[in-house]
């Protein structure tokens, strides 16, 4: 009896241990600077909403398609050490549709206020005030996700959290100062892969399957992705946003390399739910017939995959192809030949990161099965309750 007690309290910590370590990293990656807070370009500036009262567009040029000058508005702040003033503000026009936008009377705008003392020397209009409901989307499927999932989906959550934290206080700056991005992506893919599964299961031997799994397949990725992103001699700089990069000061970065690890950090997450799920019928399998071999158990986690690959394969199609709707609609409606399509510098990169991270949700499925198999059946074994189960 004591030692059925001792098998599910030690269960228990487990399961809770990964939620304890996930937090704590949180909390530690919440107040770790990045580095680069002194870098910033509106430092010294204010910044808050802004409610547009009254518009100006006598020096908008307007050539159809897009509008070039400026537009000003009377602008009513909203927050900040001038909160309530009335003040002119302006919103530049490049003649781009992507980056440009127009106010109308009653828009709430973001605005940074460059002031000396308490006199206002300028105000710049950045663009729409989205921030209220970007916050009310995010509590929206925080609140869905814990409705629907409980305190599973309080620790989806939670890993949602820390992946962001992830990149943006250490990926990042660790990008921008110089260090090697395939090992840093390795490095933090794996990591968060560790957490986010056991996240899932605890600390136990599922864990380990899936983890295993899914790292051999995001090694698959990354290896891949080296490999014909020099195949296809495609540079880094087909990235979106690339060129501003070097000419923001850093123009020594690696620019290819970030583009190979973006490859397998883009397919991670498809790679550790078909691991999750292979991991997940093959456990179930064992706790049925606690009996069942090794190679059984494999066998079935090989069937398991074998189905999941038949939609999983075209997931990372559809969510990259889903960008470029209006790219590939240009070449129909230019008639451009599929040779010169498929030559094009970024479409092979679409397609690198497409038929590569493919290839690591294929191989992920064998691969989980293997370890699945293997750490899971043949031995004597115990359920999340903290029963042992004999097997044969």
């Amino acid at each position: 009896m004591l030692s059925l007690k001792l098998l599910h309290d030690g269960a228990k910590r487990r399961y809770y241990a990964p939620v304890a370590v996930c937090l704590l990293l949180i909390l530690l990656l919440a107040l770790l600077p990045t580095g680069f807070e002194g870098a910033l370009n509106y430092q010294g500036n204010d910044r808050c909403a802004a409610r547009v009262v009254a518009v100006d567009d006598s020096a908008v040029v307007d050539t159809g398609l897009v509008r070039s000058g400026e537009q000003a508005c009377t602008l009513e702040l909203l927050g900040g050490a001038f909160k309530g003033q009335t003040a002119t503000g302006y919103n530049m026009l490049n003649g781009s549709l992507e980056q440009d936008k127009i106010f109308a009377v009653g828009d709430k705008a973001l605005v940074v206020i460059s002031y000396q003392g308490d006199t206002i020397l300028s105000i710049n209009m950045i663009d729409h005030y989205r921030l209220n409901w970007e916050l009310v989307l995010a509590l929206c499927f925080a609140a869905l996700l814990i409705f629907f999932a409980g305190k599973t989906g309080i620790r989806a959550i939670a890993s949602f959290a820390l992946t962001v934290l992830m990149i943006w206080k250490l990926l990042i700056p660790l990008y921008l100062k110089g260090h090697n991005p395939i090992l840093i992506g390795l490095a933090a893919t794996l990591v968060l892969t560790v957490l986010i599964i056991a996240l899932v299961y605890g600390f136990d031997r599922r864990c380990a399957a899936a983890v295993s799994g899914a790292g051999l397949g995001v090694l698959v990725t990354c290896v891949l992705g080296i490999l014909f992103t020099n195949a296809f001699r495609i540079h880094g700089a087909v990235m979106a946003y690339s060129e501003s990069l070097l000419y923001s000061g850093f123009p020594d970065l690696d620019l290819t390399s970030i583009f190979m690890a973006s490859i397998f950090l883009g397919s991670s997450g498809a790679v550790m739910d078909l691991s999750v799920d292979i991991c997940s019928a093959v456990n179930e399998v064992v706790d049925k017939r606690p009996d069942i071999s090794r190679r059984d158990a494999v066998r079935s986690g090989m069937n398991v995959g074998r189905a999941a690959m038949g939609t999983m394969t075209t997931t990372l199609l559809l969510a990259y192809s889903g960008g470029f709707v209006a790219l590939l609609m240009v070449f129909m409606a230019q008639g451009t030949p599929i040779w010169n399509i498929l030559n094009y510098k970024y479409v092979a990169s679409e397609i690198i990161h497409t038929v590569v991270g493919s290839f690591g949700l294929v191989t992920v499925a064998p691969f989980t099965a293997l370890t699945s198999g293997m750490l899971l059946a043949g031995r004597t074994h115990t359920s999340d309750s903290g029963k042992p189960e004999a097997a044969g």
